[in-house]
């Protein structure tokens, strides 16, 4: 077959199987995970489309000589080496499952798929089964299996035996019994991570290999001018002034006092503010009330419960909720919530009746009243405050760690970091803009250095101390892993500031909206220990280049939106010579998106690799065709089909290729946050 006929049949499947993936992700939400894997991902023609392109992907390696190039050539080869080994663990490994109880020799486990019983070539034995809690908390931090004559098996500590892997899965409530997955793949993993590990040779010897066209365009002289634009910093400010209330509440000097005591909340052990701040944003939506502190605040409620249950602080959204409680505005009180002993919730309250199905806005705004509710009721009860045992048995906080968490929870980094770094972003990318129709110097551009440096130390400072009080690091959740984005965005800022100057309004834009979405969207949630399943060295990597390569996109977004404002402005007036030099502008441009792409995807590749290292220790599978992951794949999809500008002209177009880097960044949002809020899976955060 021609070449030409090669590449447009490889485009067209290549471009089909892209779609699949997104429809199925939609489908999967719809008929549920176990239609989707009958009906396409363990399914004989799913298998063929992907050996279909592979095929035609080696036919047109072949044809184009793509040996000569070796780094590109490992780089492909290690995806048909990481598909063959898929192939392999589809069709001959076998998954299950087996129940151990204490002092009893087991032989045999159950087959996922097919309920068979399935006989071992040796037996094990359970000698005992033990949790183990963070200290001083009910948090369990580990789930221990002691098997006779071999390693324990807990969470992220396989057992391997002649074959077979075994993984702590679940035990019985009596804690006599443990559950294991069984994962029997002598042949699949071990190609499968010999592709990962090809992938990562390939993709960093096309880093920096002298030759590879990463290098060249770092050597490209459109990328070497730098400093194309300069911008104007204008800072301003507002002031908040705190409304009166005539409550009673602890003397300042005494709340102040009782901040540093320490409490068991959330399965650790915290100052008293942490507890009193969590108390007070859950039921009013802010870190204080009527101008009082937290501790002040929670000390009246203590004190004096019968005037506080009047007061309107509880906070319902619901509009719905509102009009069928009567309330006159947003803020009911608790005596809102009652008629007499009668509980008014309980009245609207219909979810228990259809177990099966969603529950609607009005029942999820029941659900969240009645969360705040319980609140009051276990602070006026006196289970919500655990004080420290006397006998010394839970080590306390040292004074350093708790004014450390009382200073973070002072300091509202996210609401002072979003305001600034949107305003001041906002205002440079306009003045960018009228410096490039103009050809104007500026003459501000300390200032900006300075407003850049400043916002990227206060975010490490905050997120360090974050790091220090939760003694892990924070990517565990959307509100961790946005803050994590908007650090990664404001360092690569400072990095290529200089020699590129226009990634630092994209910076601070960037990074202000990842900080927005973290504000609005988990308002700081409360610090806790992680599930055993996450204390993964694993983890922290997987999540750290996701975000990074997320945040390099970004920067390639908003690229191409500034290659439209500059490439798009026509006026007639405008002499030849200045067309010209937007046009030398609008191709630097696409140079720089070209040059942060390689970092970018290879990011995200090594991320999703790494991730499925991570699944493969915890849970015994690499892949399982989870809608994050699907997303993630179809990103990887995407961009990757931008490096192929030599073979498909069209990418070596300046306005085709921004408009497509910027559509791309679509498939981010969707991995991201569409999966997450939308159609859910293992991996959402929602």
């Amino acid at each position: 077959m021609h070449l030409f006929n090669l590449k447009k049949s490889l485009v067209f499947l290549y471009i089909c199987l892209v779609a699949l993936l997104a429809a199925v992700t939609f489908v999967e939400h719809v008929h549920g995970t176990e239609f989707v894997e009958k009906y396409v991902y363990h399914t004989v023609w799913f298998c063929c489309l992907w050996g279909v392109l592979a095929a035609l992907a080696v036919a047109v390696l072949v044809k184009r000589q793509l040996w000569r190039r070796l780094p590109t050539l490992l780089l492909h080869g290690s995806f048909l080496v990481i598909l063959v080994g898929a192939m392999i663990t589809f069709s001959y490994s076998k998954k299950g499952y087996m129940h151990l109880t204490v002092g009893t020799e087991v032989g045999t486990f159950i087959d996922q798929d097919s309920k068979r019983v399935i006989e071992l070539p040796f037996t094990l034995c359970l000698d005992s089964f033990r949790v183990e809690y963070y200290p001083g908390t009910d948090a369990p931090a580990d789930y221990v299996s002691y098997i006779r004559d071999a390693e324990p098996v807990s969470m992220n500590r396989i057992l391997s035996r002649q074959g077979y892997r075994f993984y702590q899965s679940s035990f019985d409530d009596d804690k006599e019994g443990s559950w294991l997955s069984v994962n029997y793949d002598p042949w699949g993993i071990g190609i499968t991570y010999a592709g990962y590990i090809l992938l990562g040779i390939s993709m960093l010897w096309m880093l920096v290999g002298r030759s590879g066209e990463f290098r060249r365009l770092l050597r490209h002289p459109l990328l070497r001018k730098g400093g194309m634009f300069v911008w104007l910093l204008m800072v301003t400010g507002a002031a908040m002034q705190a409304e009166n209330r005539s409550l009673p509440a602890l003397a300042l000097r005494q709340a102040d006092s009782l901040a540093s005591k320490q409490v068991i909340y959330h399965d650790r052990v915290v100052p008293f503010n942490t507890l009193a701040r969590d108390f007070v944003l859950k039921l009013t939506g802010k870190s204080s009330y009527g101008g009082m502190t937290p501790e002040q605040v929670v000390g009246g409620w203590l004190l004096r419960p019968e005037v506080w249950q009047n007061e309107p602080m509880i906070y319902i959204k619901s509009a719905e909720l509102r009009h069928l409680l009567r309330l006159p505005s947003s803020y009911a009180c608790l005596t809102d919530l009652f008629d007499g002993q009668n509980y008014r919730l309980q009245e609207f309250w219909k979810g228990g009746q259809k177990p099966h199905m969603k529950m609607t806005s009005l029942e999820k705004a029941i659900m969240e009243t009645d969360e705040k509710v319980g609140l009051i009721l276990m602070l006026r009860s006196g289970t919500l405050i655990r004080p420290l045992p006397e006998d010394g048995s839970i080590k306390p906080l040292s004074d350093v760690k708790v004014q450390a968490e009382i200073l973070y929870n002072r300091i509202p980094f996210s609401k002072l970091l979003f305001m600034f770094n949107l305003t001041v972003g906002m205002l440079a990318f306009f003045y960018l803009l009228y410096c490039s129709m103009h050809r104007s110097a500026g003459k501000a551009w300390s200032v900006f250095t300075v407003a850049l440096y400043a916002a990227f130390l206060f975010q490490l400072f905050g997120y360090c101390l974050r790091w220090y009080i939760g003694g892990r690091i924070p990517l565990s959740n959307g509100y961790e892993t946005m803050q994590f984005m908007a650090l990664c965005t404001l360092l690569l800022a400072c990095i290529f500031r200089r020699r590129f100057s226009f990634t630092l309004p994209f910076g601070l834009l960037i990074s202000g909206f990842a900080l927005l979405v973290a504000y609005l969207g988990q308002n700081n949630p409360q610090i806790t220990p992680l599930m055993p399943v996450l204390l993964s060295p694993w983890l922290s990597i997987h999540v750290s280049l996701i975000m990074v390569s997320y945040a390099l996109f970004a920067f390639m977004m908003l690229n191409g939106l500034l290659a439209f404002c500059i490439g798009g402005w026509r006026k007639k007036t405008i002499d030849s010579e200045i067309q010209e030099q937007r046009k030398v502008r609008v191709e630097q441009l696409m140079l720089f998106s070209r040059l942060m792409l390689y970092p970018a995807v290879f990011c995200l590749g090594a991320g999703i690799f790494i991730g499925a290292v991570w699944a493969n220790v915890s849970w015994g599978r690499y892949w399982a065709w989870d809608p994050k992951e699907v997303w993630a794949l179809i990103t990887f999809l995407i961009y990757g089909a931008a490096f192929h500008g030599q073979s498909l002209a069209v990418f070596r177009q300046p306005r085709f290729f921004h408009a497509y880097m910027v559509l791309a960044f679509l498939t981010v949002l969707m991995t991201y946050f569409g999966v997450n809020y939308l159609l859910g899976g293992m991996h959402s955060y929602a």
